[in-house]
């Protein structure tokens, strides 16, 4: 077996261990490491992390708005309101990355936070 094969089995056993929120949150410090990388990488890396940014809030509001999901109405809305505003920030000819990178970070922190 691999070194790389090793690394990947035992990263997937202690996924287990730890919660869906912090999951969670590591795909938001997930997309804005990209966001990161590509300010100087070139235009295919930023198109990447823009798309992948885009993508990932455009789970967040379907998961959001779902009947089934049992947040409180307000705090949906808000979710919502600032997944939207996410992906056109990402749709613009410029996009604001550190706006961006807030935002993840944010929405990260507060899955990550406990109480």
């Amino acid at each position: 077996m691999s070194f790389h094969q090793q690394a990947s089995r035992a990263y997937s056993a202690t996924q287990g261990l730890r919660s869906n929120r912090d999951q969670e949150a590591d795909l938001f410090l997930r997309a804005n490491a990209a966001l990161r990388q590509s300010r100087d990488a070139g235009p295919i890396p930023l198109v990447r992390a823009l798309s992948d940014t885009g993508r990932l809030w455009s789970a967040v509001i379907d998961l959001v708005r779902d009947p089934e999901n049992a947040l409180p109405a307000p705090l949906k809305a808000s979710i919502v309101s600032v997944g939207l505003a996410v992906q056109r920030e990402v749709e613009r000819a410029a996009p604001d990355i550190d706006f961006l990178i807030t935002v993840n970070a944010d929405l990260a922190a507060g899955l990550s936070a406990r109480g």
